[in-house]
């Protein structure tokens, strides 16, 4: 549960405030001075300050500047019962994360809340990063910017973190190309963390997940009024991530049009709120990453070439787990450590016969599939060896690219097993085959985005669904 601290002398609007927000799952501390609230902050660790511009005894301004020189992994947003653009854009820059005017909207708060608190969780990786070469040699050393990154010791392996020390002390553009769950953004944070901007923001988008009509004020920031709702002024993710870098994931999602904003944004290096009129200047390494080959996307009109070359001045290509031979184990073996941790257990080491499924098996999710069935694992053991019935069946059983879901009747809980499946030398069975393979490869294509599917298979995702669970592909 994230703790938040609001800071308001104004008594009823705290009220408010912390029952609204313990409502939705968070534990509130309040203060009506700013005397208080450093006492709050001296015995317990914070998330998140929201905090009103103006105390009886202080103002948001010093609070600010004394929680990020005390607290620096706390974010802060003020709160005030006046909108002043110059003051906004001094707190952001101070290190506030957003500015926030009354009247307060419960729906707007809670929104800022959460994108503050999943800044600040990256803001916070970068910081711990950073930490442990304070006081050192001012030469940048190798560095492990996620705990999801592992340095393995097979060729691919070898030369992905080659590319990485080669292109992280330059400022060039960089696109990462890889499956999905292959580790890109941990790669970029890499990049990051082993570059001349290592002390400044990393500041990471999902470009999947943005609406046209979101993207270009998550991108460019607005100003308060500039179009209906928007009720405060935002700073964008290029001014987040000014000095820093920004890392944009699953790129070719983005609308033609956001596109061509983007291009200009990338080529002047300036930038300009939406219902804004100053340009703001940019100094923003900017790495991509995608699962999809972008030259296809420019052939087929849905990407455009001038902004790809503006990204490619240096590419990465992802290994998939399946190629990274013993790389695997290695991996097994730092997310068992990190559920131990996470558990309290002492799980230690796996048995021959997992280190062989893990081994052979495929691993279409790639590290984020193996981080999740290793968590799994160690929950599920009891001892201190990892045993195959800790592993998902699937897995379990798949050696030599076979597994038992592919000759065996299918088991879930309690129910029914499944009759044996009928001879498969009849056209209506091999009609089935067929669509299976195709169901299969398309969803593979698409990283089993559904909508992305039905529209290739060209059918509607209720039709998609129901061929899924007929083909146990929901499962």
């Amino acid at each position: 549960m994230k703790n938040i601290l609001i800071i308001d002398d104004e008594v009823n609007v705290a009220l408010l405030l912390s029952k609204f927000l313990t409502r939705n799952g968070f534990n509130i501390t309040t203060a009506s001075s700013g005397a208080i609230a450093f006492e709050h902050l001296k015995n317990q660790s914070f998330n998140l300050v929201l905090c009103d511009y103006r105390l009886e005894d202080t103002d948001g301004r010093e609070i600010l500047k004394r929680i990020k020189a005390e607290y620096p992994q706390t974010g802060v947003i003020i709160i005030t019962g006046y909108s002043d653009i110059k003051m906004a854009v001094e707190l952001i820059k101070l290190g506030a994360y957003d500015y926030i005017t009354k009247p307060l909207y419960p729906d707007e708060i809670l929104s800022t809340i959460n994108k503050a608190l999943e800044m600040q969780t990256a803001l916070m990786d970068n910081t711990s990063e950073t930490a442990t070469t304070s006081g050192e040699s001012k030469t940048p050393k190798k560095q492990i910017a996620s705990q999801d990154f592992v340095i393995g010791s097979s060729r691919a392996s070898k030369e992905l973190v080659h590319q990485i020390e080669l292109v992280a002390p330059t400022n060039y553009s960089v696109i990462i190309i890889g499956e999905s769950g292959t580790g890109k953004e941990s790669v970029a944070k890499s990049i990051h963390m082993n570059s001349n901007r290592r002390d400044k923001p990393f500041i990471a988008m999902d470009c999947g997940s943005l609406t046209k009509e979101l993207a270009g004020s998550e991108f460019f920031g607005h100003e308060k009024g500039s179009f209906t709702g928007a009720m405060n002024t935002k700073i964008g993710h290029f001014e987040l991530a000014n000095g820093g870098t920004l890392f944009l994931d699953e790129i070719a999602n983005l609308s033609y049009d956001i596109q061509a904003a983007l291009l200009r944004t990338v080529q002047e290096r300036k930038v300009r709120r939406i219902g804004g009129t100053k340009e703001i200047d940019l100094d923003v390494r900017i790495i991509i990453a995608t699962n999809e080959n972008l030259q296809e996307a420019i052939r087929a009109g849905k990407f455009r070439e001038d902004l790809y070359h503006r990204f490619n001045e240096f590419s990465i290509n992802m290994p998939p787990l399946r190629e990274r031979g013993k790389d695997i184990i290695l991996m097994a073996e730092h997310f068992l450590q990190a559920a131990n941790e996470e558990l309290g257990r002492n799980v230690s080491r796996f048995s021959p016969e997992v280190i062989e499924s893990l081994l052979s098996y495929r691993w279409q999710g790639n590290i984020r599939e193996l981080k999740n069935v290793i968590r799994r694992a160690a929950l599920l053991t009891e001892g201190g060896e990892v045993q195959a019935k800790a592993l998902p069946l699937e897995i379990s059983t798949y050696t030599k690219g076979v597994s038992v879901y592919d000759n065996a009747p299918s088991y879930h809980n309690n129910e029914t097993p499944a009759p044996p499946a009928p001879p498969r030398h009849d056209l209506k069975n091999a009609a089935m085959e067929a669509e299976y393979e195709t169901i299969l490869r398309v969803l593979r294509e698409v990283n089993f985005n559904k909508t992305k599917a039905a529209a290739i298979l060209n059918i509607d995702r209720k039709t998609l669904y129901n061929k899924m669970k007929a083909n146990n592909l929901d499962k």
